[in-house]
């Protein structure tokens, strides 16, 4: 302790009797995405590429959280509930051909907390008339049966 007050009277004295806030230590690390947890959610987009890219929307939304408070927002819009984003995904792709081919890319992803992280990418559908393409950020969580999105935005590019 009088190391401390010694060295704090040390650094006024030479600071020229102006005392200098120095901000608080950062104490705390941010979560860290341990690599399976990573490799789950990679395996989750991975599935959801597949089902969508073999016109199974159903198989698609198994990846979403099954309750009412699950968000999805694109176009300006928000849809709330699993029941009525499936109904957005089927009724604005009734066709394999609407589908088109789905992948993802720049997959970034980051633990907000040992159940929850955030992953930041790119989709792009190639479809015979056209790609569309854009940008999402999905929260994932994991209530102990597997990591699920809970929040979804998505836009267009």
């Amino acid at each position: 302790m009088r190391q401390t007050i010694g060295a704090l009277l040390a650094f006024v004295v030479v600071a020229g009797c102006q005392v200098i806030e120095q901000p608080a230590p950062f104490t705390s690390t941010p979560a860290i995405v341990d690599a399976r947890a990573e490799a789950a959610i990679i395996n989750v987009l991975t599935e959801q590429s597949l089902a969508w890219n073999r016109a199974d929307i159903p198989a698609f939304m198994e990846y979403y959280w099954k309750d009412e408070k699950l968000r999805f927002a694109s176009g300006g819009n928000v849809v709330r509930g699993w029941q009525g984003t499936l109904d957005r995904y089927l009724a604005r792709y009734s066709t394999p051909e609407q589908m088109g081919h789905l992948e993802f890319s720049e997959l970034e992803v980051e633990a907000l907390a040992s159940d929850a992280a955030i992953v930041h990418g790119r989709w792009k559908l190639t479809r015979n008339a056209d790609t569309p393409s854009g940008l999402f950020t999905l929260v994932f969580r994991n209530f102990g049966d597997g990591w699920v999105i809970i929040s979804d935005t998505t836009t267009s590019g």
